[in-house]
C-alpha cells in the first residue's frame, strides 16, 4: 500500500477528485494549505500600495491506494492537475506499514 501526497492549485481540486473518483479511488483526504517552490510568490497591489505575497494558496490531497494502482493513480492526477505552467505542484508517494478501519477491525487493503 502507497500512500499519495499532492500538492496542487486549489481550482484543480475537482478535476484531481473526480478522475480519482472514476478509477475507484474514493476516500481522500484534502488540506488548504500554503507554500511556495520555484513560483516564489508574486507581487500585489492592494488600496495603492504594493506588497509581496510569499507563500500561496495550495491544496493537499492525501489518499491511500493499492501498490498495483500506484502508477495509474499518479497519471491520473498528473493529468488532471496539469495546466502546463509554473506552480502545479508535486506529487509525493510514501509506503504504508499497516491500515486499520475503525469500525469494523479490517486490517491492510481491506481496510482501504
Amino acid at each position: 500500500m502507497k500512500m499519495i501526497t499532492a500538492i496542487i492549485k486549489p481550482y484543480k481540486l475537482d478535476d484531481v477528485r473526480e478522475a480519482l473518483s472514476e478509477m475507484g479511488i474514493h476516500g481522500l483526504t484534502v488540506t488548504e494549505v500554503k507554500g511556495f517552490g520555484r513560483q516564489k510568490g508574486h507581487t500585489e497591489l492592494y488600496r495603492g500600495a504594493e506588497y509581496v505575497v510569499d507563500f500561496l494558496p495550495k491544496v493537499k490531497i492525501e489518499t491511500a491506494v493499492a501498490s498495483d494502482i500506484l502508477d495509474q493513480a499518479i497519471e491520473e492526477i498528473i493529468k488532471a492537475a496539469n495546466t502546463g505552467k509554473i506552480g502545479d505542484g508535486k506529487i509525493f508517494v510514501t509506503n504504508i506499514e499497516q491500515t486499520i478501519r475503525i469500525r469494523t477491525g479490517e486490517t491492510g487493503q481491506e481496510a482501504l
